[in-house]
């Protein structure tokens, strides 16, 4: 490591605590000494400014570009569909990224929410680069962290950069959301991929008293921060902690291809008093997910205007919404009337004074998770 490196970390530090992420000694003291660059030697990809759809541009070590921007508060893309790296592409690449390095600043975000004490032992689901691993290392020690990535290459990939800068923790590949029930109990788990529903796995191996912080997403894509505390009974309880956090999901937990689009002419219409656009504010789109927690979200133009679709493949389900003369009308197809449930649960989470995310509560226990609000 060279002065270089050193300025950038102290500096970063610096703006992590400037914004109120980094809140505590023991994390700015992580932040100032683990090098971020040391996990994105393999380079990382830039979005492609006004590609549409979205193309990425691989930017390696020997760019004059690279080492400045391993240290901005940006996530940095390092995996394309599942296999590609930034070493495999010249020019650009149109596909979905499924790995990444996590903006800094989420990372000691959550670091710090998760309220570790000296001697703690941690469970971390999704290794990504290492970065946070490293984190976790410097603040607890190898021996406390267990962290567990479903990708053998993204896992091999953060074993030696571990390494290489003198971290040892365990390292497992496998499926996350299994958890890494050899080595329970933990005293804190923290899953650096978002999940639909949190397994009752991480609550069975995380101790009475101990902590679970997870973000909770939908197919709508509309996610929050939860912390959870695990109760002696077994149950896992806790609320959302706001910021409208965002991670790519648990592969395990990915939606499924949407295939073949059902006949959208088909199925019953009727006016509708919510209009499509409410699914662009994120609080509701939260709630409406709550009812539909199987649908995906698509626009379509057809029959010169916009249609906004719902589709639930496993059950069968969809709802197509159009604007016609400043009234919006739905059509429903399925075992399952999707924009029925939407509407209803939107209508009564308004009734109830439309409390804020922070507000509500998520249980999990061995018969699944619900989240509920209270009334204002």
């Amino acid at each position: 490591m060279t002065d270089d490196d050193k300025a950038l970390r102290v500096a970063l530090a610096s703006r992590l605590a400037s914004g109120g992420y980094l809140r505590t000694a023991p994390w700015q003291a992580a932040v100032d000494w683990v090098p971020r660059h040391a996990f994105l030697r393999g380079g990382f990809f830039d979005q492609v400014a006004g590609s549409a759809p979205t193309a990425w541009r691989p930017v390696m070590p020997d760019d004059p570009r690279w080492l400045t921007r391993c240290y901005d508060d940006d996530s940095l893309v390092t995996q394309i569909a599942g296999t590609i790296a930034p070493r495999d592409i010249r020019g650009e690449i149109r596909r979905a990224p499924t790995s990444s390095s996590t903006m800094p600043g989420l990372v000691v975000r959550m670091l710090e929410d998760l309220q570790v004490e000296d001697g703690h032992r941690v469970l971390e689901i999704g290794t990504g680069t290492g970065y946070s691993t490293g984190l976790l290392c410097h603040r607890l020690g190898d021996d406390c962290v267990t962290s567990v990535e479903v990708d053998e290459d993204v896992a091999g990939h953060a074993r030696v950069a571990l390494g290489d800068i003198g971290y040892h923790p365990r390292t497992l590949v496998g499926d996350g959301l299994l958890g890494a029930a050899d080595g329970a109990p933990y005293d804190r788990l923290i899953a650096m991929c978002g999940v639909v529903d949190l397994p009752y796995a991480w609550v069975e191996q995380t101790r009475p008293g101990g902590i679970i912080l997870a973000t909770l997403c939908g197919w709508l894509y509309s996610s929050e921060l939860a912390r959870l505390t695990v109760g002696e009974d077994g149950t896992a309880r806790g609320r959302f902690l706001g910021g409208q956090i965002s991670f790519m999901l648990a592969r395990p937990q990915l939606p499924p291809p949407l295939g073949m689009l059902p006949d959208l002419d088909d199925g019953d219409e009727r006016p509708t008093s919510l209009s499509a656009d409410v699914l662009d504010d994120w609080n509701t789109r939260f709630v409406a997910q709550l009812a539909t927690p199987g649908a995906q979200r698509i626009r379509l133009e057809r029959n010169g205007h916009t249609e906004h679709v719902l589709i639930d493949v496993s059950a069968g389900a969809w709802a197509a919404l159009a604007q016609d003369g400043g009234k919006w009308t739905v059509r429903q197809g399925g075992p399952a009337r999707l924009w029925d449930a939407v509407e209803e649960h939107i209508s009564r989470w308004r009734a109830d004074g439309a409390p804020d995310l922070e507000r509500f509560e998520v249980t999990v226990t061995p018969e699944g998770q619900t989240v509920t609000w209270p009334k204002v």
